[in-house]
This record gives C-alpha cells, structure tokens and sequence, in this order.
C-alpha cells in the first residue's frame, strides 16, 4: 500500500454528537481545496458517507460479503463509490443487531481495501468511528496504526466531554506503540454555558488544542434532509465557512500530541466548576462507574 505521504486521521465521538455532519462537512472542505479524500465509514449505521453521496446508505463491504459468502467476491467498484467533489466513499457495515462483531466489520473493510489498492493517489483517508463503543474492532484505526491523527467531537454536555476523556485514554495505550497522536478537539456546540471557555480547559487538561468551535446553526438539519452537506447544500452561508475554516486548520495542523488524559474526580471538579454538575457530585452515579471502572476505548477494563 502506497499510503507513506496520506494523512489518515479519524473522527470519534459520543454516539449523537454529530461526528458523521461534522466529519463530512469538514471533508468536503478539504475537497474543495483540492485534497483527494476517502471515506471509510466505521460506523454500523453506515451514515458516514450519506451527505456526500446523496443517499440514505450505501452498500457496506460486511453486508456484500455475507451475501456472497466471502469478502473475496466483492469488486472494489462495488463498494467504492464516488461522492461530492469526487471524494471516494465506502462503508465497512456490521453485523445482524444482536449477532456477532461489528467491530470486525472494520477490520475486514480495511483489510479489503489495502488489498485492493483503494489506498493509492489519496492526500487523506478519514475513518468515522463510533467513539463511546469499547470493543477493540472499533480501535482498530487507532491499535493498527492506520489512523494517524484523531479528531474527537465533543460539546460542553457532560457525557459528551465523558466520552471524549475516555477516548483520550485509548489514543494514549497505543501511542507509543502505533505512533497515534491525537489533533485536537472540535466542539460541535450545543449552546451550553461557557460551552467555548469549558472545552478550552478540557483540551489544554488533555494535552491538546480546541482546534474549532462549530456554532449551532439549524442550516445543517435543513441540508441532512436534503443528504448534502451544508457546503453543498448552501455554500454562502456562515455555517458553510465554518466547516470551511475547519478543514484548513485541519489541514495546517501539526500539534499532534500524545494526550494526557484525566481522572474521573478531575473531570467532576471541571465540570463543577463550570456549573454544570451540582456540589454533590452526581457523576459517579450517573456514569454508574468508578474511576477504576470505567472502560478504555481499545476494550482495556
């Protein structure tokens, strides 16, 4: 795989953050700027690549495989198809629900399209990921070194900023072995108080930058129901240039670092002191964990 030059990287986050508008907002951007992009969509839902494509989901490579019987009868140009800006886009897709690994399906996806030369006359590949999952599948980008940099999604909400600490600990069990680091945090608003300030601190606690803050802005509903992106879907409009400046400092960025992430108290006193937990801190039994218990990303109890 010709892959020495690409720049993959990878958006996780807490499920319902919008961590797939958010990551193909800012990839088509990117696009615009003349990047050559691919898309390989982590997520089961298969939602990774529906604004891009203008449909509801594409065909996943688990899906065609367990239909054929073997992922060794699926043609590249099955699965790999071609969105807006000519961004290449492919699902891995999992399982039937309650029935086997999703996680594998990642696993056989990237398999699939390494072997297949998916790889080749790219600038980024972006693997969406969902981020408060905790099976190992669902680290592969990060446990095989195929994700470079991550992107973490959050918002000034509670679980939001839960997640995001907890994904920050995944990053860090493999970033000296895998050489992962972590590009920073984008704040995808839900106009929480002092939302900007709060998630400014979590990301200087983590070792990392807030790289944007994506306002709220109802323009990206009126574009998902039209499956664009806002940049497609209106491309003067403020929301658009702020996906737009997203995707360049993603593109300048080269504070890639190793995050350091904190404990659960530490989260507790942030969270108290920007009000948003009360005094008697309710967040141990509201996570239903201790600090000892709580999972890390890669499956690491």
């Amino acid at each position: 795989m010709s892959d020495d030059k690409i720049r993959q990287i990878a958006f996780y986050g807490k499920g319902g953050i919008g961590k797939s508008t958010t990551s193909q907002n800012t990839l088509a951007g990117l696009a615009e700027l003349g990047e050559r992009i691919m898309i390989v969509g982590c997520d089961p839902k298969a939602d990774s690549t529906r604004l891009m494509l203008h449909s509801k989901a594409q065909t996943t490579i688990l899906h065609l495989a367990a239909e054929r019987g073997a992922v060794e009868d699926i043609e590249l140009e099955e699965v790999l198809l071609t969105g807006y800006k000519d961004v290449k886009c492919v699902e891995s897709g999992g399982p039937e629900p309650g029935v086997g690994c999703a996680g594998r399906g990642i696993i056989t996806a990237i398999n699939f399209l390494e072997e297949n030369g998916a790889y080749e006359d790219l600038d980024f590949v972006s693997y969406d990921v969902l981020g408060d999952v905790v099976c190992g599948g669902f680290a592969m980008p990060i446990r095989e070194g195929k994700a470079q940099e991550i992107y973490i999604v959050t918002s000034g909400e509670m679980m939001a900023m839960y997640a995001a600490n907890n994904i920050a600990r995944g990053i860090l069990k493999y970033a000296h072995s895998g050489g992962v680091r972590l590009g920073g945090l984008i704040c995808n608003s839900r106009n929480v108080d002092g939302e900007v300030e709060l998630i400014e601190t979590l990301a200087a606690r983590l070792n990392t930058q807030m790289i944007h803050f994506v306002p709220r802005d109802n323009i990206v509903q009126h574009a998902e129901l039209r499956r664009m992106t806002v940049i497609e879907y209106a491309p003067t409009s403020a929301q658009a240039d702020e996906y737009r400046t997203l995707a360049q400092k993603i593109k300048d960025n080269t504070k890639l670092t190793i995050p350091t992430p904190i404990t659960m108290d530490e989260l507790e006193d942030l969270l108290v002191e920007f009000g948003i937990l009360g005094d008697d801190k309710e967040f141990e039994h509201l996570v239903g964990k201790t600090a000892d218990e709580v999972p890390v990303l890669a499956g690491v109890a």
